[in-house]
């Protein structure tokens, strides 16, 4: 996730530079076309008029793909709160003689913030997992394709356990299971994200478009002196290709990208908490940044 720091020039130079470079070539080609073989005059209002037109096309794409961004942002959101609320009603719920089974679904709610984020960036979900559950069940869980899925399943047979002991009464039991039912609804709810790719036509057509706009202003520039239309048309296409790439980059919120989510962050945070509600003193530092993104 981005932050409000100031961005390095390169990173947003990186982003489009292709699409700048681009731009130079076909405009001084445009430009020495016009200067030795021939003169169209073609109005500017034309490229006006489109230019018009795609900068609303791209402000309804900007939003869309914010919008993608922002319900990630709320899911994750309400991880953290559910994270919260199930370490609560544990350990109201359970006797201090069960403290070993709240300790362990505890560490296996980090555990599974931890598997759902590298699960949705697609990297390796079993790394570091040995601090937080047993051995046994990470021998367990290497056999399944759905690790984070397999994690709460495990927390549904803690809870029938511990109900069919009569260590937690029918009220009870309903209670963290509703509390487990939000963790698989929000894993859906990311990962419909994840699945769902934005359509790959609409960014082409739209990226073909404000080609067709720079061409036929290039084209329009007939009373800048001299070599100067140039870097004129270099700087007005900024800020239609700096949109069009943002759209672009925060429409997928899980691709370990600087505009990502900051799923590992929040998932540092949510192990600090639950540390705190079990009465631990020792917990790790917040996740710091990198730059001026975070992760």
């Amino acid at each position: 996730m981005i932050l409000e720091k100031r961005i390095p020039l390169k990173y947003w130079f990186k982003e489009i530079k292709w699409d700048l470079l681009i731009v130079s070539v076909f405009s001084v080609i445009i430009y020495f076309i016009k200067l030795y073989l021939i003169d169209l005059d073609i109005p500017l209002s034309i490229g006006a008029f489109l230019g018009t037109a795609i900068a609303l096309l791209l402000s309804f794409k900007l939003s869309q793909s914010y919008d993608r961004w922002w319900e990630a942002r709320k899911i994750w959101g309400a991880i953290v709160n559910d994270s919260r609320t199930l370490v609560i009603q544990l350990k109201q719920f359970c006797k201090e003689s069960d403290n070993s089974i709240v300790k362990t679904m505890a560490y296996r709610q980090i555990a599974w913030c931890y598997t759902l984020g590298r699960h949705l960036r697609k990297q390796d979900v079993l790394g570091n997992l040995e601090d937080f559950i047993s051995e046994d069940e990470i021998i367990f869980i290497k056999q399944k394709n759905h690790v984070p899925l397999t994690l709460l399943d495990h927390h549904g047979q803690n809870v029938r356990s511990l109900h069919r002991e009569n260590l937690l009464n029918d009220f009870q039991q309903i209670q963290l299971d509703s509390t487990i039912l939000k963790f698989t609804a929000s894993m859906g709810m990311a990962e419909r994200i994840k699945n769902t790719v934005f359509p790959r036509t609409y960014r082409n057509v739209l990226h073909f478009f404000i080609y067709i706009f720079l061409l036929l202003l290039s084209l329009a520039l007939e009373n800048i002196y001299g070599f100067l239309e140039i870097p004129l048309l270099v700087l007005i296409s900024i800020p239609f290709f700096m949109l069009e790439k943002i759209a672009f980059v925060i429409q997928d919120p899980f691709e370990n990208k600087p505009t990502d989510t900051a799923m590992t962050s929040i998932a540092r945070n949510i192990e600090i908490n639950i540390k705190e509600l079990l009465g631990e003193k020792e917990f790790p530092e917040p996740l710091k940044n990198s730059g001026f993104y975070i992760m």
